[in-house]
């Protein structure tokens, strides 16, 4: 049980790598805090995985995140998950989508952190333990450029320069922070953007023929980096971005 006695808190938690994650850190004897802006997606969560807790958030709404961080008990993990890919390039992206994907994709992530960060502090100053915070960014960001994610690179490495800064600040505190960027992921919001595109049939096409090992990644691809990052085994690992992307960047 290699989360066992850490409270952890993941955002995004109804579907795709959230979901994985909640359930695989839940499974190594984590108490998980699940939330998710839909309610019936965490319904379906509590029900495949019983001992979560879970929440109805929205990351946008900071006076929800500071309401929900004051119920918690100070966290042994966070893991900022929530975020959304917008597609197009600069003429796609008016100020809107771009305003939009930075309030979720970056300022989620910094409302949370903000809101639960005093709580884990005060923990590890006390006990002199050790504590995590894993921010989902992307291998399209600082690390690569990709066609038509203008507004998404953008944002995630804004996420990544965001971690390595929480790690510099705090590591003499005992509190680590990195961030993990997938490749392309199988999950329910890439299946829409297939399903959107003009050819969903070549659009899915596309998105395998850039993976060198021939196929999407599924969310059990990814879990065990999570689960790893927060969990005591990843001590001496801190301001890193951690790619798990099939290949895509050798």
């Amino acid at each position: 049980m290699r989360l066992q006695g850490k409270t952890i808190l993941v955002t995004a938690a109804g579907q795709g790598i959230g979901r994985a994650s909640a359930i695989a850190c839940a499974r190594e004897g984590a108490d998980v805090v699940a939330t998710d802006l839909r309610a019936d997606l965490l319904e379906s969560l509590a029900r495949e995985a019983p001992t979560l807790r879970t929440h109805v958030l929205d990351v946008r709404d900071d006076a929800a995140v500071r309401a929900l961080a004051a119920q918690l008990p100070p966290l042994d993990g966070l893991f900022n998950c929530a975020g959304f890919v917008h597609e197009g390039s600069i003429l796609q992206c008016d100020e809107a989508a771009w305003d939009f994907s930075f309030d979720l994709n970056v300022k989620g992530a910094y409302r949370v952190t903000r809101a639960v960060l005093p709580a884990m502090l005060d923990k590890l100053d006390r006990t002199r333990g050790t504590a995590a915070i894993l921010n989902m960014a992307s291998m399209a960001s600082s690390v690569k450029g990709f066609p038509n994610r203008f507004a998404y690179g953008a944002t995630k490495a804004a996420v990544i320069g965001m971690t390595k800064a929480l790690a510099a600040d705090y590591v003499t505190r005992g509190l680590r922070c990195n961030a993990l960027c997938p490749g392309t992921v199988d999950t329910p919001s890439l299946r829409g953007r297939i399903a959107s595109a003009a050819d969903p049939a070549a659009a899915e096409k596309a998105f395998i023929a850039r993976q060198p090992m021939g196929r999407l990644a599924t969310v059990d691809d990814i879990t065990p980096q999570v689960v790893y990052l927060l969990s005591d085994e990843s001590r001496f690992v801190s301001g890193q971005a951690v790619l798990v992307d099939g290949g895509v960047t050798i």
